[in-house]
């Protein structure tokens, strides 16, 4: 038996969010991405002004700021990342060939691979989150009031 083509799936109709957008909705949703962009901005400078592609800095900060400070592996960071576990390999080779990361063998499960920063890691990545954090106090009285706006207009469940 040969089997059917796949059909190409329906898509439902989006759902309202309990009432039409204003002008000043969007106006508020196009200030909070502008800043959201401002400051990604600023991190891909900072990144690679330390020699590190922001990619890079983004897998450093997630794996020295994983949740519970537990140990994590490749799939952990793409997860965290949210790309693909062979790009993730990719990601963590090319820090591991840096010199800013080390695997080790995990003790408890042999066949996973633990990552870990190197020191050389710790004081790059000490360096980009000060700057970050300081350029976070520098936006956040833009980005509060945008939120509790946001918060105070949400549709109530």
């Amino acid at each position: 038996m040969v089997p059917s083509p796949a059909k190409p799936k329906r898509r439902r109709p989006r759902e309202r969010a309990g009432r039409e957008l204003s002008l000043a909705d969007y106006q508020l949703l196009a200030e909070f991405r502008y800043l959201l962009a401002r400051f990604l901005s600023f991190s891909a400078r900072a990144a690679t002004a330390e020699g590190l592609a922001p990619r890079q800095h983004q897998a450093l900060l997630a794996i020295k700021g994983y949740p519970g400070g537990a140990d994590v592996n490749v799939g952990d960071l793409a997860e965290r990342l949210g790309i693909r576990h062979h790009s993730a390999v990719g990601l963590v080779d090319r820090l591991v060939e840096s010199g800013y990361l080390e695997r080790r063998t995990d003790l408890k499960d042999r066949r996973r691979a633990v990552l870990s920063l190197t020191a050389s890691a710790e004081q790059t990545l000490a360096a980009l989150s000060a700057a970050h954090r300081q350029e976070l106090r520098r936006i956040a009285p833009l980005l509060g009031p945008l939120l509790k706006q946001l918060e105070s207009n949400a549709p109530r469940a």
